[in-house]
């Protein structure tokens, strides 16, 4: 008797489906860049290097963060990044 193979999906079953990765923008100059803070030990760290680096280049940069890393971010945290921001960076660490 062959033993199958079972294979899990990581993604959150509320996902709406795939969606197509958008390409991103040529340049930051007048963008908005949002910074969310998912709250792992070290991520703020990173962000505020990157602050720096943005700063530097003029790069204007908006702050977030979640409460925990073991859950999402909240509606309104969402929805203030997604009407003030025109990209994002996440910060992962350990």
């Amino acid at each position: 008797m062959t033993q199958g193979t079972t294979l899990l999906d990581p993604t959150s079953e509320k996902a709406g489906g795939m969606r197509r990765p958008i390409a991103p923008p040529p340049s930051l100059d007048r963008l908005t860049v949002g910074f969310l803070d998912i709250s792992k030990p070290q991520g703020d760290i990173f962000l505020d290097r990157l602050e720096t680096l943005f700063g530097e280049r003029q790069i204007k940069v908006k702050r977030f963060a979640k409460l925990t890393s073991a859950k999402q971010a909240s509606e309104e945290v969402i929805a203030d990044i997604a009407e003030n921001c025109d990209v994002v960076v996440e910060a992962l660490a350990d």
